[in-house]
């Protein structure tokens, strides 16, 4: 049987009170890649707030990891988090923090135990993206590319079920971008899902996989042809 990490249903997006999608229904199966698409203020980055539950379902029904999105109370949000892995096309890294205290905190937060542990796993990340040399550097002294890097090292950290990343190539030029999509590449052929939010079209025609298209008001299927 195949196992959905996102599965919504006749789901209503909202946005500052606002129904910015209706009628949204879709699945994304562990271990698949897709992309989210459309004009700025289309829904896009309001679907992926959904499904972090960082915006309310308030309409429909979805669930994400396991979690039901319409019961999910806030003392249960931390826990759908843990299980993803969030990509911020600003980064929003601790300024005054190295790489591996930023990386530090996310594993305090999230309930990690034993120095060691949390070292190797911090060293471990790094490594995948590229970065075993970083640890020790302060977020503005790397290049926008390195600084997203340690972003998704970041979302890796919990070992996810599912990546959600919104624009992380936005600021990026062509050649760092690239190396970004392989390095979400490399993620996804672990078994992570990845749904990415993007208006990149060239990356798209690059890297093809299922697109998403947030149009009018509806969620729109390449899947559905």
């Amino acid at each position: 049987m195949v196992e959905n990490v996102i599965e919504l249903h006749d789901a209503t997006i909202m946005q500052e009170q606002q129904a910015v999608l209706q009628g949204v229904s879709f699945a994304l199966e562990k271990g698949a890649f897709a992309y989210l698409v459309g004009r700025t203020g289309s829904g896009k980055s309001s679907l992926l707030k959904t499904l972090y539950a960082d915006l309310p379902l308030q309409s429909g029904m979805g669930t994400v990891a396991g979690y039901s999105l319409p019961k999910l109370s806030a003392s249960k949000v931390p826990f759908l988090r843990r299980k993803l892995g969030i990509v911020f096309q600003d980064f929003q890294l601790l300024g005054d923090r190295t790489v591996a205290e930023n990386l530090m905190f996310v594993l305090n937060a999230t309930g990690w135990k034993g120095k060691s542990q949390k070292q190797q796993r911090i060293s471990d990340v790094l490594v995948r993206v590229g970065l075993s040399g970083a640890a020790n550097r302060m977020p503005h002294r790397l290049s926008g590319g390195e600084q997203q890097r340690v972003v998704i090292a970041r979302a890796m950290l919990n070992e996810p079920v599912l990546m959600l990343a919104d624009e992380p190539t936005g600021n990026l030029d062509p050649d760092v971008s690239a190396s970004i999509m392989q390095l979400f590449g490399e993620i996804n052929n672990t078994g992570t899902a990845i749904l990415m939010a993007t208006h990149n079209f060239q990356l798209i025609e690059q890297y093809p996989h299922r697109v998403l298209t947030c149009k009018d008001g509806e969620l729109l299927d390449s899947a559905r042809g």
